[in-house]
């Protein structure tokens, strides 16, 4: 499984995991699924409108952070998460180009 860019979306009053890559079952026939699918959560109706309802109203996504078996079936953990302002995805680019360049350095003098 990969949740690297994984994210939960509203649909027709349902929650919808998209991009999530389960990998297929080798030993299974020809029924197999298909990896990148997108998968129906199954939450009750009063969560799906809390959730709905916070990421319309302040701007947050829903993303899954967590699958793992219980009882025959996969859960997934889903948190509400804001995404990084503009100033604060410059700021971590200068930030890695600052290692990379120290990395370097250190590198070139071995």
């Amino acid at each position: 499984m990969n949740l690297g860019d994984s994210y939960v979306v509203g649909h027709q009053g349902e929650l919808v995991l998209i991009n999530c890559h389960i990998s297929p079952y080798t030993a299974a026939s020809y029924t197999n699924h298909e990896p990148l699918r997108t998968r129906k959560l199954l939450l009750h109706a009063e969560e799906i409108e809390r959730l709905l309802g916070k990421m319309k109203e302040k701007g947050l996504t829903l993303i899954p952070t967590k699958l793992y078996f219980k009882n025959g079936r996969v859960k997934c953990e889903i948190a509400l998460a804001k995404g990084k302002k503009l100033h604060d995805q410059r700021e971590e680019l200068r930030k890695k180009a600052h290692v990379r360049e120290i990395e370097r350095a250190i590198k070139a003098k071995r």
